[in-house]
């Protein structure tokens, strides 16, 4: 009886779940085709590349222009490989630029979904519940999609593609692999025809969270379409994913049962600080410890200015690919939770100089604040000075205001000022890229 009242359950919100209808929106080749757009350029007929020409052949483009693509060339690729004998133009990244036509064609979007019912997924996609729209425009899921699709165009250059479904993940999936094989740009999926049209369909890794390592241990039990999964034994999964195998079988089968309304109302369990960058160059031993002391530093100067404390810290170093490209990772907790600098930046360079192999080169670094805890008052120990504790924190409270007032480079540490420090550099960037 329970075991029926528990599929009657299911079925009942499975039905609720299919009344509704979402469109996610992606801005085709974003990055790009905004430098096309204020070059007066057709980015269907214009090879662009989005990357910065100061750094090395090795770094990666932000974006390339459709036409770009059309010659073959990926959205993704390093500037050494793009073919010789094409020409193109080289545009430099321009962050501030592309935050600000977002947030112009997030103006587009308010016009026809309240925010309530619209979630940004990145700077350059959205996913929307029209279901109550629908009605009221008197228009269908599509139309809608045209009109907001059109405004979009005719506003700011841009072109949109476009994914319909009865679910999140359908439409996810409508604009990730149908879209851009129609002339229109839209794709739409329900339950049904996603099985129709796409169980079958190769690579695998077209799917949204299904990455190369996961295709590969799928193969590995001869798996290689989403019907294989959707008809694989299910324990199978849960011992090759674990917990995360019940997404996939969901999603094998079309099925998403988290809504708007869950993401919207999500509230994190825990919350953490990190920063992360791709050095400019192979750093030594000695370099990469000041990279890390930066970086440190900069994280403590974040949780001041959230009135946040931290009780561990994990460090994460790539290696140069000469090297191997592999990486080492650890984890130093402190004595108290704290945002001090004075403890917080010893503790992480010798985590440093603990997990590093010094005698490789480095080329990417990332430390992340864990356990993070509200630092309105802080806890008090025998060995902690609380009077030049206070004093330091009125110091960063100082160093934050001045900061905000007249620029991030308004007030440096000295060793912002040593040869192969980073931060001068990375206060003049957003997101690790020219402003």
């Amino acid at each position: 009886m329970a075991s029926y009242l528990e599929k009657y359950k299911k079925k009942v919100y499975h039905e609720s779940m299919s009344t509704r209808t979402y469109v996610c929106i992606d801005l085709k080749s974003f990055y790009a085709s905004v430098e096309c757009s204020d070059r007066g350029l057709d980015p269907f007929t214009t090879n662009l590349v989005v990357a910065d020409p100061e750094r090395t052949e090795k770094t990666i483009c932000l974006a390339v222009s459709p036409a770009m693509k059309k010659l073959g060339v990926p959205g993704r690729c390093r500037v050494f490989e793009i073919p010789k004998d094409i020409k193109y133009i080289m545009a430099t990244p321009r962050m501030s630029r592309y935050i600000e036509v977002s947030a112009e064609i997030y103006g587009v979007y308010l016009r026809y979904i309240a925010k309530e019912d619209i979630h940004v997924y990145s700077i350059d996609e959205v996913f929307m519940d029209v279901t109550d729209y629908l009605p009221l425009y008197k228009l269908t899921a599509k139309e809608l999609a045209v009109k907001i699709m059109g405004d979009i165009e005719k506003e700011t250059g841009i072109t949109a593609t476009a994914g319909i479904g009865t679910n999140l993940y359908l439409a996810k999936i409508a604009l990730d692999i149908q879209a851009k094989h129609v002339p229109d740009h839209i794709g739409i999926l329900d339950e049904e025809s996603y099985k129709e049209k796409l169980w079958h369909h190769k690579p695998i890794t077209d799917f949204w969270r299904i990455g190369p390592g996961t295709a590969r241990r799928l193969a590995h039990s001869g798996m290689e379409t989403m019907y294989d999964v959707a008809h694989a034994d299910e324990d199978l999964l849960y011992h090759l994913f674990g917990i995360d195998a019940e997404l996939l079988i969901d999603h094998s089968k079309g099925i998403e049962t988290t809504t708007m309304k869950d993401i919207k109302n999500y509230k994190p369990h825990s919350n953490s600080f990190s920063s992360g960058q791709v050095l400019p160059r192979d750093y030594g031993h000695d370099e990469g410890r000041l990279i890390v002391r930066e970086m440190a530093d900069e994280l403590c100067l974040e949780l001041v200015s959230h009135k946040k404390i931290t009780g561990s810290l994990t460090l994460y170093i790539s290696y140069s690919n000469f090297y191997g490209g592999e990486g080492d990772r650890g984890t130093v907790r402190l004595r108290v939770p704290t945002s001090s600098s004075r403890e917080i930046v010893p503790a992480v360079a010798l985590l440093y100089d603990r997990i590093k192999d010094k005698n490789r080169a480095i080329r990417g670094v990332n430390l992340s604040c864990n356990n993070i805890e509200d630092g309105e008052y802080i806890q008090m120990d025998l060995f902690t000075d609380m009077d030049e504790r206070e004093k330091e924190n009125k110091m960063q409270q100082a160093m934050l205001s001045i900061k905000e007032k007249y620029g991030r480079n308004a007030i440096l540490k000295g060793m912002n000022l040593e040869e192969g420090g980073t931060t001068i550099e990375r206060n003049n960037q957003i997101g690790g890229h020219r402003k």
